[in-house]
């Protein structure tokens, strides 16, 4: 199978239903498929990390001009840090993370709530690590090689049918290949597209025609180097987090932790509109002084409305590029069953966790009555064996890469296991019988 290199054209849209040549017999090749992600996000880039430790061919397309990695603290667990082990990355991202055992909850009059205790390290196997999201961009950023990233490509619309997908640029260019992955986004362009297809067929759920709900909007950034005799915690072996909580006449919810030194919508808020809304709430107090002291200094270009869920993205990439991988040979109905097969082996996981991420988001950020009676009742009524019982289990899941070797086991907590790989014990088989044979085997 071939596939024509990125070209202009003056062509009018091509039809949803699919193009040229879609009548024609399906392609089956022993060439892997050819996968085109859209977003560089943490999702993509990881998702691209894996398909080049795969061997299979890809490339990421970014709407945006140039690189500005947002965010603030954000925190990885054993939920995803075997799968950083297994690519060789695990001492680089520890080089700029610090542990956490923990966080505390207050009241906007800095009043304690209740602490949240991790597990131990030698149950779980991993410490839970804070870090600053943009330098977990930047590592994951410089293991792409850059030919493989083509930035200023806004994806406008794709067509697709059994030879493959095409996608169309913003700037009217197009390129073709098997697999389309969106990963840009809560208001991803290939899911909006996506969306309108299926529609127009009758194809769409009830559910996906509803408008998002944002609860809560999310401000966040990371200052410049602080100064440790002012906030000593920088200096210390692990990290310190706080969740300062307003009542119903404060309205906020304020995270701040010390560690070392989305897109479409969200992403598109400017310094201006931001600047604005730190301007209301610079007098919020934190255990370090005011907001406004956090600020001040803090770079306007360094804040921004970036979302949450990269973990899950992340764990995302590592399942589907499970089956990516068992792909073989690559044809129509190949593509296929690998997506079906990781609906399955997803969707529950991701089902059971809804309603939990749920719960913790009323729990950091609720603040009507009933919310604040809850969050008391979770931080100094509910049995800490209970709340123990649940964090392992969400811990207990790992997806880790079959392509590659398995990180080590850490830990006395027995994983859940996953599925294994169709592809390799196949392969394996076959090479046995050629040894058998008397075949040399290429390594």
């Amino acid at each position: 199978m071939s596939f024509p290199a990125e070209s202009k054209t003056d062509r009018p849209p091509i039809p949803t239903g699919g193009f040229k040549g879609c009548d024609l017999p399906p392609v089956v090749t022993d060439k892997p498929p050819r996968v085109l992600i859209a977003g560089a996000g943490l999702g993509g880039l990881f998702l691209g990390i894996l398909l080049e430790n795969s061997g299979i061919p890809y490339e990421i397309f970014e709407r945006s001009a140039e690189i500005r990695p947002l965010g603030s603290i954000m925190c990885l667990s054993p939920n995803i840090l075997p799968a950083f082990e297994q690519l060789g990355l695990l001492d680089e991202l520890m080089s700029f993370s610090k542990p956490s055992r923990g966080g505390t909850m207050l009241t906007d009059k800095l009043k304690l709530v209740g602490k949240a205790i991790a597990a131990p390290t030698d149950l779980i196997g991993y410490d839970r690590i804070l870090l600053a999201r943009p330098e977990l961009y930047t590592m994951l950023f410089s293991n792409i090689p850059k030919e493989k990233i083509r930035m200023s490509k806004k994806v406008l619309s794709f067509q697709q049918n059994h030879e493959g997908v095409m996608l169309r640029f913003s700037d009217n260019t197009t390129i073709h290949g098997d697999i389309l992955v969106g990963a840009d986004g809560a208001h991803s362009a290939v899911r909006q597209h996506l969306y309108k297809t299926l529609g127009k067929q009758g194809l769409l759920p009830d559910s996906d025609t509803k408008e998002m709900c944002k609860g809560y909007i999310s401000l966040v950034g990371t200052t410049d180097a602080l100064d440790p005799e002012k906030y000593p915690g920088v200096l210390e072996e692990d990290s310190e987090s706080y969740f300062v909580v307003g009542d119903k006449n404060t309205p906020y919810t304020v995270g701040v932790a010390e560690v070392a030194d989305e897109q479409f919508k969200s992403s598109d808020w400017i310094p201006q509109q931001n600047q604005k809304m730190m301007d209301s709430i610079r007098h919020f107090k934190t255990p370090y002084g005011t907001l406004g002291d956090l600020f001040d200094v803090t770079p306007i270009e360094r804040v921004s409305k970036v979302g949450a869920g990269a973990v899950n993205a992340m764990q995302d990439a590592v399942l589907l590029a499970n089956h990516l991988y068992d792909i073989y040979p690559t044809s129509f109905e190949n593509i296929k069953r690998a997506f079906s097969s990781y609906k399955d082996e997803r969707f529950d996981a991701i089902k059971d966790q809804y309603p939990q991420s749920y719960m913790s988001a009323k729990l950091i950020y609720g603040h009507t009555l009933s919310e604040r009676i809850v969050r008391h009742v979770v931080f100094n009524w509910l049995p800490k064996g209970i709340q123990h019982r649940q964090f392992l289990k969400d811990t207990a899941y790992r997806p880790q890469a079959n392509f590659l070797p398995q990180a080590p086991k850490r830990g006395s907590l027995e994983v859940i296991p996953q599925r294994p790989s169709i592809r390799i014990p196949k392969e394996e088989g076959e090479t046995r019988e050629l040894k058998k044979q008397g075949i040399v085997v290429p390594l």
